[in-house]
Order: C-alpha cells, then sequence, then structure tokens
C-alpha cells in the first residue's frame, strides 16, 4: 500500500491544480482572443491592416510584459499571507499593488505612445507604418485600465478565486467583436479607421473589464472581511518595494521572452507584408495554446506559495510536480491539434492563398515548442510562487537572447532561411530554458 499511496496523491494534486487552473486558462484564452479577434477583424479587410496590426500588436505588449510580469509578485504574496494565515495583511498589500499598478500603466502610456517612432528606424515596411501607427495610438489610451485590472485580478487568484478571470476574460470579447467590427469598417455612421479602430476597439474593452471587476470587488461578499477599499493609505515604499524586489525579475523575464517572438516579428517585418502576415496568424495561433500552460503556471504560483506560507517542503514539491504532469498531458494534445488541424487553422484568418501556406508552415514549428515552452513556463510558475525570480531571469536572458535569437536571427536572415529559420530560432530558445528552469526549481525545492 505505501509504494502505491504517492500514485493517489499526485492524482489529488492535479485534480487540485486544474479545478484552480481551468477558470486561469479560460480566463487567458479570452485574452488570447483579443488578439485573434483583432487578426481576423482586420484580415478580413486586408492584408495591409493585418500586417499592420501584426506590427503594432508586437509594439504594444512588448513594453506592457514589463508591468504585467511585475505585478504577477502580487498572486504569490498574497497567497503566501493566505497560506500563514493573515488575512489583515492583504488589504494594505493591495491597496499599495493598485498605487504600483498605476504607475506602471501611466509610464507604459507614455512609451506607447513613443513606439511608433522606432518603427522607420527599424527598417519596417513603408506601407505597414501608418496603419501600425495608428492602432498604438488608439491602444494606449487602455493601458492604465490593462494594469489596474491586473492588480484586481491578482488578488483574486491568490486567493484561489479564479472564476472572475474567466468570467469578465469573455465578458470583454461581446465588447470587443462589435465595437471592432463597427471601427474597423465604419458602421453605423462611424468612419472607416482599419487597424486604428481596433486599437479603440481594444481600448474600450479593458475599460470595461477594470470597471466591472471594481465594481465586483465593491460588492462581493467574498471580499467582505478583507477591508479592500475601507481606508487608502498613501503610497508606501516600505510595502511596495518588497512587490518591486520580487516582481521587477519576472517582469525584465516575461519581456525577454516576449521580447524574443517580437524581434522575431519585427525582422519578419523587414521582409514584406505576406511573411509578417503569415507569421502574425501562426504566432496568434501559437499564442492561444500558450493559455493552457500559463494558467496552469499561474495556478502553480499559487498552489506553491500557499505550501510555502504553510511551511511544508513536501506540499511544495506535489504542487510544482502536479504542475509539471497537467502540463505535459495538455500541450502533448496541443501539439497534436496543431500538426493535424494547421491548415484549417491558417485558413481561419485569411484569405489570402499566399499568406495562409506560409502560416500553415509555420504552425508545424509551433506544434514542435508547445510542451518545452510550457515546460519553462510552470517552472517559472512555481519558481515565483518561492520568491525565486533574480536568477530565473538571468537563466532566461541567456535562454531566449542567447540562444533563441542567435540561432534564429542567424538562420533566418544570415542563412536566408526567412521566417522558417526564425521560428527555429524560438524552439532552440525556448528548450534551453525548459532545462535551465526545471534544473533550477529542483534545486530551490530542496532548499525549501
Amino acid at each position: 500500500m505505501s509504494a502505491a499511496a504517492p500514485r493517489p496523491r499526485l492524482r489529488s494534486d492535479v485534480r487540485a491544480t486544474a479545478m484552480l487552473a481551468a477558470p486561469l486558462v479560460l480566463g487567458h484564452l479570452a485574452t488570447g482572443l483579443i488578439g485573434f479577434v483583432d487578426s481576423v477583424i482586420a484580415g478580413r479587410h486586408g492584408t495591409s491592416t493585418l500586417a499592420a496590426v501584426a506590427v503594432g500588436t508586437a509594439l504594444f505588449w512588448l513594453p506592457m510584459m514589463l508591468p504585467m510580469g511585475t505585478l504577477m509578485a502580487l498572486p504569490a504574496a498574497v497567497s503566501r499571507l493566505h497560506g500563514s494565515d493573515r488575512p489583515a495583511d492583504i488589504g494594505p498589500l493591495f491597496r499599495q499593488g493598485l498605487w504600483l499598478a498605476l504607475a506602471l500603466g501611466l509610464a507604459m502610456f507614455c512609451l506607447i505612445s513613443f513606439a511608433p517612432r522606432v518603427l522607420g528606424p527599424m527598417g519596417i515596411d513603408p506601407d505597414i507604418l501608418p496603419g501600425a501607427t495608428a492602432f498604438l495610438h488608439g491602444i494606449r489610451w487602455g493601458v492604465p485600465a490593462l494594469t489596474l485590472y491586473l492588480c484586481m485580478r491578482y488578488l483574486s487568484d491568490g486567493l484561489h478565486w479564479t472564476l472572475p478571470t474567466m468570467v469578465l476574460g469573455f465578458g470583454g470579447l461581446l465588447v470587443l467583436v462589435p465595437a471592432g467590427i463597427v471601427l474597423a469598417f465604419g458602421k453605423l455612421g462611424f468612419p472607416e479607421m482599419g487597424a486604428g479602430g481596433l486599437g479603440i476597439a481594444s481600448s474600450l474593452m479593458l475599460w470595461c473589464q477594470a470597471l466591472a471587476f471594481l465594481l465586483y470587488l465593491l460588492t462581493s461578499r467574498r471580499f467582505a472581511d478583507l477591508s479592500l477599499f475601507e481606508r487608502f493609505e498613501a503610497p508606501d515604499w516600505q510595502r511596495i518595494r518588497p512587490l518591486l524586489a520580487t516582481g521587477l525579475p519576472i517582469g525584465v523575464m516575461v519581456t525577454m521572452e516576449s521580447g524574443l517572438f517580437v524581434a522575431t516579428a519585427l525582422l519578419i517585418g523587414r521582409i514584406g507584408e505576406t511573411p509578417v502576415a503569415a507569421h502574425q496568424v501562426a504566432i496568434n495561433v501559437a499564442s492561444l495554446a500558450f493559455m493552457i500552460p500559463f494558467g496552469i503556471a499561474e495556478a502553480t504560483t499559487v498552489r506553491v506559495g500557499h505550501a510555502l506560507g504553510r511551511g511544508s517542503r513536501s506540499a511544495i514539491r506535489r504542487a510544482a510536480l502536479a504542475g509539471l504532469t497537467l502540463l505535459l498531458l495538455t500541450q502533448s494534445v496541443s501539439a497534436l491539434l496543431l500538426l493535424a488541424g494547421n491548415q484549417v487553422l491558417a485558413g481561419l484568418y485569411t484569405r489570402d492563398a499566399a499568406v495562409a501556406a506560409l502560416a500553415a508552415g509555420l504552425l508545424v514549428y509551433a506544434a514542435a515548442f508547445q510542451i518545452p515552452d510550457g515546460i519553462q513556463a510552470v517552472a517559472a510558475g512555481a519558481l515565483r510562487g518561492l520568491g525565486d525570480t533574480r536568477v530565473p531571469m538571468l537563466l532566461t536572458a541567456l535562454a531566449y537572447w542567447g540562444i533563441g535569437f542567435g540561432v534564429g536571427s542567424g538562420l533566418g536572415l544570415g542563412l536566408g532561411w526567412g521566417p522558417t529559420g526564425m521560428w527555429i530560432g524560438l524552439i532552440a530558445g525556448l528548450s534551453a530554458a525548459a532545462v535551465l528552469l526545471t534544473t533550477r526549481l529542483a534545486r530551490s525545492i530542496a532548499r525549501a
């Protein structure tokens, strides 16, 4: 009986992680569908619009990864307080998190306002520049809403209540779809704005999500005992500094990973409209698939953080193992679906036969990095739960940029392999990150 005992326990831990991760996965899927909706509407509007949205999306999400990653320190901190039975400390921590989110949102608004100025020097095709600029000018107004929404969402996730992430994620699409169609194509008396209209529609959706989450926190009985808005202290550097100390390396790490994908998109943008449009289609499908390991990683962060708060090394180990086990199951399915349905998926985005054919080929490479990409994400999530963020930041810098970007740019541009060579670089970088982060996780658990 003792030899068989670990298996039922592992199944129980996997089930617990899956229950916590499922709403997160669906919520992240809804977030990923923002890019899907923008891309599909843009693709129906025209190849040049799709290419403009591809470049604009890349330049929007690259700087946004820094505040998003930085705020990921919040669910781990909340979960540790919850695990150590210190609910009175959660409200003050959350309020300081709101100050941090607001500051990060305003800083990113200013940065994205200037982002279009770098498109020309980067060598982006001149036909893409006007649409990409209009998209960025539209979506930048939603940046403060996004950072505040993330702070509220991470509070709820840290308390093991992930349903709002799912509900509000899909609720936002009910705003984005009609608004995007109306503003992009010029319906109901509005002028036809193309990529710029999609940027404005995305911004409107982000504000609706943030205000809806605020209303939920103000009225829900689930959060009443935490006195989240009973008072509002001024910014307190003594409370904000620990969040930054843990969160900023996470932000840098997430930015470096996203930067690898963004740099790939921008380099492909130098080739022309068809390759960059095909890359946008393939990367959007791959991003949707990544929402599964992203949700599992966040659930693993919360479970590991809760176990650390309880002071149980065995629970930490089980939570990390459960996350990785669940990840292997889900990403094996994702890889098979991408291999079997690559042509169908590409055809959903565009009517341009050349774009669809190239995108279908790239999706084969996306299938190849499903498992390593998922492993590195979940390992990083477990390390966040342990508060181990600085060394993983350095490890991912080596993997993404020393290996991934080096291989991708060398094959794609140096040898003339184009998008195919650059996607091989993505596989190399993500595989290296998976090996390095799982090794670090094993050592961190041993020291916990």
